[in-house]
């Protein structure tokens, strides 16, 4: 690709023709790959990056890509979907990496996420990549290393995107189980931790975060693995089949660390409604001890000459032993029914 080039279509990150599965080795520009392609009987693969409107534009109009998809594509946020139109295909896939943390707080960044488009036709393959996050890194070459998977055609490159990215899915959920397990064992744990709800909130989110980019995926990926497409070879859709069961296998787990997370907020929340209570009763026990002394040298500290044992020698030691003993058996009977 020629620095021309590069400064008329900035989003381009890549742009080749093949032929047979093989790479063509002369440069082709993004507005004549598509004709090349066309007279050597292959197909072009261009590689976009975030492209703007007014760029994208042009090479849709190149392409004869559909309006509706190119708006979806430049605008992101889609939901991971599949749609057919007439000469073409367009999916979208949500992207998912670890973000690496020292501790699990209640503001922690877990699962970072990313969308790609793929615009699939007979002859070209278009894929658009939004976000910080670059699954296809190294993807271009590792297929070039394979021309007998390469000569299925863009359906390959299709199939070579999505399989990564289910792939990073099932390594995502496996570290965030991690996350579950270490989370799970401090809620567990002896120690009173009320702070422990912010970071299931947090943790519980984004899972959510996962579940957007894994669950809608998976209708998609049955369809590519089991109904017939024109733009699909049938070769290819085993190759679907084996990604529609990663996709599967990793919604099932980050459905199942969901659940996981969400019994953990109830039972924190119940972990501290029992201490709460535990602090209650201990409160009242006291209170109750507290009230037996009170109560008497409340009666004794009135201002009346006739009460009994006023005058009497031991009436103050009396009484200090009637406080006593009352306290004393107060507390072993909270002591007893677990109050203290």
């Amino acid at each position: 690709m020629s620095r021309s080039e590069t400064h008329r279509h900035p989003s381009v990150v890549g742009c080749a023709v093949y032929v047979d599965g093989q790479r063509r080795t002369q440069p082709v520009h993004v507005d004549e790959a598509i004709e090349v392609a066309a007279e050597v009987g292959g197909f072009v693969w261009l590689g976009l990056h975030e492209p703007s409107a007014a760029d994208f534009a042009e090479i849709a109009d190149t392409y004869g890509l559909h309006p509706l998809a190119v708006e979806d594509a430049v605008n992101a946020h889609q939901r991971p979907k599949i749609e057919r139109y007439d000469d073409m295909m367009f999916m979208v896939l949500k992207t998912a990496g670890y973000v690496e943390h020292d501790q699990l707080t209640a503001t922690s960044q877990i699962i970072e996420t990313g969308e790609v488009m793929v615009f699939l036709g007979a002859k070209y393959v278009i894929t658009v990549r939004h976000g910080k996050l670059s699954p296809l890194r190294g993807l271009r070459k590792r297929l070039e290393d394979e021309p007998e998977l390469m000569a299925y055609g863009p359906a390959a490159v299709l199939w070579a995107v999505a399989d990564m990215i289910v792939d990073e899915y099932v390594v995502v959920a496996g570290q965030v189980e991690r996350d579950v397990d270490e989370l799970e064992a401090r809620v567990f744990s002896a120690e009173r931790r009320g702070h422990n709800v912010g970071r299931i909130y947090q943790l519980k989110r984004e899972l959510i975060e996962l579940r957007r980019a894994v669950t809608p995926l998976e209708a998609p990926m049955r369809t590519l693995a089991d109904r017939p497409m024109k733009l699909i070879p049938d070769e290819m859709r085993t190759y679907f089949r084996d990604v529609s069961d990663h996709v599967s296998r990793a919604g099932e787990q980050v459905m199942a660390n969901d659940e996981l997370v969400t019994s953990m907020l109830q039972a924190q929340l119940a972990k501290v409604s029992v201490a709460d209570n535990e602090d209650m009763r201990r409160i009242s026990a006291w209170a109750a001890i507290i009230a037996v002394p009170t109560m008497v040298a409340g009666i004794y500290g009135m201002n009346f000459d006739v009460m009994p044992e006023l005058g009497w020698r031991f009436g103050y030691p009396l009484a200090l032993a009637v406080m006593l003993l009352a306290c004393t058996l107060l507390y072993r009977g909270f002591k007893r029914n677990g109050w203290l």
